[in-house]
């Protein structure tokens, strides 16, 4: 029998798990409307990719927030409906006019913020559509089209230009890697041994057999193409 691969590993082994401290606390839009809050703290966090504000509201409440840039502390956001075009300031999608862009968006009203978090991401109001759906740009360019009571933060989020300076060392990548939990380097499963990995073995580094398997695949082989929706197979024209 074969030793437990690696993704078998990460359930219970702690060497693949983050410390819950590098987690400042839960980050989300809070529902609220027709109020003002106040940027009290500006926090950096190891696990994020931008950084994130404390705001204060209401009575005394706070909550964490993801950082537009242009934000600073001291600074008001605004959040509902008759808010004016300043970054950081909160208000659903049909108030905002096309071509701003806007980050932390909703997939779903009420849902706090799904899409554009990473660092320098934003999403681009396009265009209004029938039945009280807005069109958006995403950051990976594609269009989707989104309820128009669906909240959104004006502006770009902070931490641009995070990628463009080079790791220029493996220590870099490493560091980079033990603050989200992860290890590295990660070896390819078609580079083990048969004994390490179900890809491993062969005179060559590559799969030698299907690589998709199940959904319902134990542990011990769940690597590869997961539950796939097309194959290789039925290469002929799709009727």
């Amino acid at each position: 029998m074969g030793k437990r691969i690696r993704a078998q590993r990460k359930g219970s082994s702690p060497r693949y798990k983050v410390n819950s401290h590098r987690f400042p606390g839960r980050n989300r839009m809070p529902n609220i409307k027709d109020e003002v809050a106040e940027v009290t703290e500006l926090i950096h966090s190891p696990v994020h990719t931008a950084p994130l504000a404390r705001v204060k509201y209401g009575e005394g409440e706070e909550s964490l927030v993801v950082a537009t840039e242009g934000i600073a502390v001291g600074q008001t956001l605004a959040f509902g409906d008759n808010v004016s075009l300043r970054p950081g300031n909160v208000t659903t999608i049909g108030n905002i006019p096309e071509g701003t862009p806007v980050n932390n968006l909703e997939l779903r009203p009420g849902d706090g913020g799904r899409i554009a978090r990473s660092g320098g991401a934003s999403c681009i109001v396009e265009s209004r559509m029938e039945g009280g759906r807005i069109r958006v740009r995403l950051p990976s360019g594609k269009t989707k089209d989104l309820p128009e009571n669906c909240r959104a933060t004006i502006g770009v989020l902070a931490g641009h230009g995070r990628s463009e300076k080079p790791l220029m060392k493996a220590g870099a990548a490493h560091y980079k890697a033990k603050a989200r939990g992860k290890q590295y380097p990660t070896v390819s499963g078609v580079a083990m041994n048969p004994v390490d990995h179900p890809h491993g073995g062969g005179n060559h580094q590559a799969v030698h057999g299907p690589n998709s398997v199940a959904r319902g695949a134990p542990p011990g082989s769940k690597v590869g193409h997961i539950a796939p929706s097309r194959t290789g197979r039925g290469r002929g024209k799709r009727k």
